[in-house]
């Protein structure tokens, strides 16, 4: 090795030990409590949660060493929440990561006083977690899930790679979004020119998704899914449909694409969480959620499965293939 690079080593050692340089006694360490909008066994969900440990490490938060994450995983369920919520507060966390809508829900009923930070959540200002984006208050701070101008851009995308969809189904829950109206006001307000008509569903299960879904089926009908924990939960439930009923689908997040879904268009999910990580160690260090600025998406991404979409008989244009940031073949 060369002395340069030791001294470099050695010198970013040094920066960490006050944390990591002795593993700490478990009762002496800060805890982080995790609730998450997925199910334990989702690809997705544990490469988000793999983010946000990661990016803790580089802090010196490392978990087992100095510091304890307990995971809970909801799986959507807003009774699970709402449980495993209590159980985080029951173990004294020091600080809570709220995955989505209803972790969040369920976090705040719980406790006013632990600092919680939020990650993925859709309207926090006007759903009132916080008081304004740059000044939160309270115990409550994070990330939101997206700008409502966005879904707009959803309907623009579909008819641009099915131009022949007139009848759309829109599908969200109404528990899990209750932003949802926004995004659907958006989306309506573009739809007239785009000869497009809405047809708008809050589903509750697996049946009510089906129904939804057929009725807009036929050689006009397309699909527009507005993230929210339930519609996350279910997804598989929800792309398997559109391939039966050969629905052009667009979706909000890249993990819908890697499913088996057409098109997904929103920002990128383990950016969130990433950055959630620098907020988490600023709370453990002492920072107050009232002082820490929601921040929003900054990393937009467009995926295209080109194997749906053979399956599907679309041809999708070369200047949509031409930006976008990730093709699956």
């Amino acid at each position: 090795m060369k002395r340069r690079e030791f001294i470099t080593l050695f010198g970013g050692a040094a920066a960490a030990w006050p944390i990591t340089g002795h593993a700490q006694q478990p009762d002496q360490m800060p805890r982080i409590g995790c609730l998450l909008a997925f199910s334990d066994r989702d690809l997705e969900g544990n490469a988000n949660v793999a983010a946000f440990r990661e990016e803790l490490a580089k802090f010196g938060w490392i978990d087992g060493r100095s510091v304890r994450i307990e995971y809970r995983w909801t799986g959507g369920d807003p009774a699970r929440a709402k449980d495993y919520a209590a159980e985080l507060v029951a173990l004294k966390s020091d600080v809570i990561l709220a995955n989505g809508t209803l972790s969040l829900v369920a976090a705040r009923k719980q406790t006013g006083t632990i600092p919680i930070v939020f990650a993925v959540v859709g309207d926090p200002v006007g759903q009132g977690f916080v008081t304004s984006l740059s000044h939160p208050g309270g115990n409550i701070t994070g990330f939101t899930a997206f700008e409502f101008s966005t879904s707009a851009k959803w309907l623009e995308l579909l008819k641009e790679i099915a131009p022949q969809a007139k009848h759309i189904a829109i599908i969200f829950n109404a528990e899990a979004a209750p932003y949802a109206k926004h995004m659907v006001q958006s989306i309506a307000e573009i739809a007239p020119p785009l000869e497009a008509q809405l047809v708008v569903s809050s589903t509750r299960d697996a049946v009510e998704i089906e129904h939804a879904i057929a009725g807009v089926a036929g050689s006009n009908g397309g699909l527009i899914v507005i993230p929210d924990n339930f519609t996350v939960a279910n997804r598989g439930v929800i792309i398997s449909l559109a391939a039966r009923y050969r629905l052009p689908a667009v979706y909000a997040f890249r993990y819908y694409a890697v499913d088996g879904g057409l098109l997904s268009y929103g920002h990128e999910f383990t950016d969130v969480f990433r950055r959630s990580a620098s907020y988490v160690d600023r709370i453990l260090r002492g920072g107050k959620p009232a002082d820490m600025p929601v921040q929003q998406p900054t990393k937009y991404e467009l995926v295209i499965n080109l194997k749906t979409a053979k399956a599907l008989g679309i041809e999708v244009p070369a200047q949509l293939l031409a930006r976008a940031d990730e093709v699956i073949e």
